[in-house]
């Protein structure tokens, strides 16, 4: 495809800058926008984390939700974007695009979510990273269908999530403060501090899928470092896959071009930017990756993240 042109070009220049990540010692970030694990996408993401091709995710609450519903042996069916939607809500079928899923069993997941965090320590602030992490382990525990938060809890792989309020985590932890009394508080500016000390650690890479709130909150990291007395350059790799175009002015279509005005992408970094469906285009990229830089991932030194005190130590 690299022999080829227009988006497939892109994308073997995408296998070709993650494979450089992989060979250097570079902290990449993955962020997760859209649909993707109702789309399939659940597996794939969980051999980046296995196979260390990524050492931080920042996800959107709605992927990491439907993460945990397919963890609890929960489904997500093939469907039709002909269905009849007012059948459906009669049904008590919830769509998405050309997927559906059952609300009856989405209801159950979200009790699920809430019965947990009525189980955690009252009283304190957690970090939506220390959330997820008890969350994955608690799904490990359970011997169920492994997905991205078990996988992330077993790896030590820190998730974060900035937009937790905007899920069925937000309205799950909602329900647990009004019916339960529950007092369960997060402390989303010690996720910012904590990107922060991860970003200016050591030279970064990131790979976005989509856009939004994930994609911001990784390139924001890099603006932060006069927090620790540092000055940093953006990141030195960046590679993103979406569907958006930028002259409407949102995040999801921005180019790398601009992040540089900001200082988000350094003024040198190897970026590229695939327009494709991510249901394509990430598949493609990942065995790409298995299959021709399998030495670089046998051999290559993730950091250690030692978070949850005033500094991260590597």
């Amino acid at each position: 495809m690299g022999g080829t042109s227009f988006q497939a070009r892109n994308l073997a220049r995408g296998r070709e800058i993650w494979s450089q990540m992989l060979r250097d010692e570079v902290t990449i970030f993955l962020g997760l926008a859209g649909a993707m694990v109702p789309a399939g996408m659940r597996q794939v993401i969980v051999y980046l984390i296995e196979n260390r091709l990524i050492d931080c995710l920042v996800s959107t609450g709605a992927n990491l939700f439907h993460d945990l519903h397919e963890s609890l042996g929960r489904s997500h069916w093939k469907g039709s974007v002909g269905s009849d939607d007012r059948e459906l809500a009669n049904s008590k079928i919830y769509r998405i695009y050309d997927v559906l899923t059952s609300a009856k069993e989405f209801d159950q997941t979200e009790e699920f979510a809430r019965n947990f965090s009525n189980g955690l320590e009252q009283g304190r602030a957690y970090t939506t990273r220390e959330f997820f992490f008890l969350l994955g382990q608690e799904l490990s525990s359970l011997g169920k269908n492994q997905g991205i938060l078990a996988a992330a809890a077993k790896a030590n792989l820190p998730i974060y999530c900035p937009a937790l309020g905007d899920s069925v985590f937000g309205t799950a932890l909602a329900a647990a403060r009004v019916k339960d009394g529950n007092q369960l508080r997060f402390d989303i500016v010690k996720d910012v501090v904590e990107m922060v000390q991860i970003a200016s650690a050591r030279p970064s890479g990131v790979i976005f899928v989509g856009g939004g709130t994930p994609k911001n909150f990784i390139q924001q990291a890099k603006l932060c470092g006069y927090i620790f007395n540092k000055e940093l350059d953006g990141h030195e790799y960046a590679i993103q896959v979406t569907t958006d175009s930028p002259q409407w002015g949102g995040l999801s279509g921005c180019t790398f071009d601009e992040a540089r005005s900001w200082g988000k992408v350094s003024p040198n970094a190897k970026t590229v930017t695939i327009n494709c469906d991510a249901t394509i285009a990430l598949p493609i990229l990942v065995s790409a990756l298995s299959q021709d830089s399998a030495e670089a991932i046998k051999n290559r030194k993730s950091p250690a993240f030692l978070l949850g005190k005033d500094l991260a130590i590597f």
